[in-house]
């Protein structure tokens, strides 16, 4: 029997890192249909976010619940954090569905309907009585679907680009579908919120996730990973092999275990624990237990498989071998591939998105509340200044993002999205103090008279000067990011590989927002933005770094090329 040998992870990524030619690229793609169904999936992977991370905040600042409280209920954002831990679930195909409509498309199918139930349950909920446990379940089924659907959403992305529907293109339409859903789910639900009130915002929602049903249908199901190139990253020793997997499982159990435990706590003991004061004991422990503990095992495993023959290495029971395929084998090849460059890639993701990610379940407070520096603007502005004009700039930063990616390239983008997103912070702490520098800029440059020839008040002009800027740079820095990301996984195993790539980007800044709540209640929002913007410094610093690494290593595989 002639051996085949299957191609290499290298060889794999590069399929995935097609470098559209010019701006002609999209003429070319928006013939087909896949750029419609990325459109649809983004608004689909969007609006349950923006209804339950931010719009159902809203809800909660209206009924008067506690800051601390609110910080605690985002920690359904978890879901988001650790969606890697149920990741390889998705390798398998649904039953029943699964024959006429694929592994991808029927998992989607699935779980829109979850979550268009979930924004039901949401919505026959009463914060205002002070139960919340309900409105915590339902928000928690919520979060559980639409992480997971985000993590097919971009195995789809991965698996069915090409030449003519580059990386790039596919992640700034998804983008652009994502914060189109931002301005339903925001300044759509604020001012459906007056009209109908908040239960009838979060039943529209479910109805609309139909969108998201319509992109399922009409997206192509990509062709099924082959198995044999799978196996090829089963190295070591069977043993080897499950004393990893079995370590990395029991890791994964007692994170989660921690992290829904004291989520329970909090919401049912009165006075709550202090959240800062979990994440100070814990966080260190749980995200060593999640992802370097992991990674460390896969480099193990690369290590020792080294001078392994290929029947020494994929020796193993069936069932054992299934599980480490769909768990191990994806951080295995990464680990393979990246090298000492894990390192590199793996700060740059924990802290590139962090900038705005910490602090945006505080969002709505900051812009609503009276207190600690917060601007006490009505519904109606917040509306039309953060979901609505705020959207629309993102959308233009996303554009932008997209452009500069087609133009200028991928590490360029990266970088100057880093910069605008520390730098922007520093617009609304400048808010949060009473706008010392914003105020006296738009006097001396005449912007009050033009935001007032339209009926803007100054306080209002102020807001939507400083959302322009962070949304833009948002979305720059978004487009430039997730179009890297998708780079960076391997077709074979993107779902879990994005997923754990997402999942860093979350983590941190999710677990710190418990403590950031009380951090508010104690020094006010200014403090917030600055650690804000020095974390987006430490971004540039990796964007920098891991430039050179990309570099070496592309001069490295030049000079070994015949």
């Amino acid at each position: 029997m002639t051996k085949t040998t299957p191609p290499t992870g290298t060889t794999v990524v590069a399929a995935t890192d097609l470098k559209p030619k010019g701006l002609a690229v999209l003429k070319a793609a928006f013939r087909e249909r896949r750029t419609l169904a990325m459109l649809l999936l983004g608004f689909s992977a969007g609006l349950p976010f923006a209804m339950l991370i931010g719009t159902l905040n809203a809800w909660l600042t209206e009924a008067e619940v506690p800051i601390a409280t609110i910080g605690i209920l985002s920690w359904i954002g978890l879901f988001g954090a650790f969606r890697f831990l149920w990741s390889p679930a998705v390798s398998w195909t649904p039953p029943l569905i699964g024959k006429r409509f694929g592994r991808r498309r029927s998992w989607l199918l699935v779980l829109q309907v979850i979550i268009g139930v979930s924004l039901g349950l949401v919505a026959l909920s009463r914060p205002e009585s002070g139960v919340l446990g309900p409105l915590a379940l339902g928000a928690a089924l919520g979060a559980l679907a639409f992480a997971t659907q985000d993590i097919v959403i971009d195995a789809w992305r991965i698996e069915v680009a090409d030449e003519t529907t580059p990386i790039d293109l596919l992640s700034t339409i998804y983008q652009l579908g994502y914060r189109t859903a931002a301005l339903a789910g925001g300044a759509g639900s604020l001012l459906l919120a007056t009209a109908i009130g908040w239960p009838g915002v979060f039943v529209t929602a479910g109805v609309l996730m139909g969108l998201g049903l319509i992109g399922t249908l009409i997206a192509p199901e990509p062709t099924p990973t082959s198995q044999a190139h799978v196996a090829r990253e089963r190295r070591g020793s069977p043993r080897l092999r499950l004393a990893v997997l079995a370590a990395t499982l029991l890791a994964w159990g007692w994170a989660a275990y921690m992290l829904i435990n004291f989520m329970i706590v909090a919401l049912t003991t009165s006075p709550a624990p202090s959240a800062g004061e979990f994440t100070a004991a814990w966080g260190p422990w749980i995200v060593g237990a999640t992802v370097i503990l992991p990674a460390a095992l896969a480099g193990l495993i690369v290590w020792k498989g080294r001078g392994a023959t290929e029947a020494e290495s994929v020796r193993a029971p069936r069932f054992a071998d299934t599980l480490y395929d769909a768990i191990l084998a994806p951080l295995v090849e990464l680990m393979g591939r990246l090298g000492w460059g894990a390192i590199v890639v793996l700060g740059l993701i924990l802290t590139y998105r962090i900038t705005d990610g910490v602090w945006g379940p505080f969002a709505f407070p900051f812009y609503m509340g009276d207190t600690g520096g917060a601007l006490g603007h009505t519904k109606a502005e917040v509306a039309l200044a953060s979901k609505t004009f705020g959207v629309v700039m993102t959308i233009v930063g996303i554009g932008l993002g997209g452009w500069a990616l087609l133009v200028i390239g991928r590490m360029w983008s990266l970088l100057i999205g880093a910069i605008l997103s520390a730098a922007t912070n520093l617009l609304m702490m400048d808010l949060a103090m009473g706008a010392p520098v914003i105020g006296p800029f738009m006097s001396g440059t005449g912007l009050y008279a033009l935001f007032g020839a339209f009926g803007i008040p100054e306080a209002l002009a102020r807001l939507m000067l400083a959302i322009t800027g962070e949304n833009i740079a948002g979305g720059f820095a978004g487009a430039a990011f997730v179009a890297y990301l998708s780079a960076l996984s391997n077709k074979m195993f993107g779902a879990v590989q994005f997923a754990v790539f997402i999942s860093l980007a979350l983590l941190i800044g999710t677990l710190g927002r418990g403590a950031l709540g009380e951090l508010i209640e104690a020094q006010g929002y200014a403090a917030m933005f600055v650690i804000a913007a020095w974390l987006g410094v430490a971004a540039i610093v990796f964007v920098v770094i891991e430039w050179i690494r990309l570099t070496v290593e592309a001069r490295r595989v030049a000079a070994a090329a015949p």
